[in-house]
């Protein structure tokens, strides 16, 4: 997969995780972006390590589903680290 097929994968990806998870995370597109690529390399990472799979191509469910599921465990992260909370604000 090419670096910009990797990019649009980490912004979509990330735009995915932070709809899924509930509550009101911060940033924009630009700190979506880096969460989403981030968390497509360590799902690749992990995927690669547990599943005996990786991030082939881009087109791939597999793929997908591994960068989604990468970027909303560094999305939590990141959640911890900056104190926010995934619950929803009144």
């Amino acid at each position: 997969m090419g670096f910009i097929a990797f990019i649009i994968l980490g912004l979509i990806a990330g735009a995915i995780a932070k709809a899924i998870l509930p509550g009101r995370q911060g940033g924009g597109w630009i700190a979506t972006l880096i969460l989403g690529v981030i968390g497509a390399l360590l799902g690749g990472w992990l995927g690669g390590i547990i599943f005996n799979t990786d991030l082939g191509g881009f087109f791939d469910l597999s793929t997908w589903l591994l960068a989604i599921g990468g970027s909303i465990i560094v999305l939590l992260i990141w959640g911890l680290i900056t104190g926010r909370s995934n619950r929803a604000t009144r």
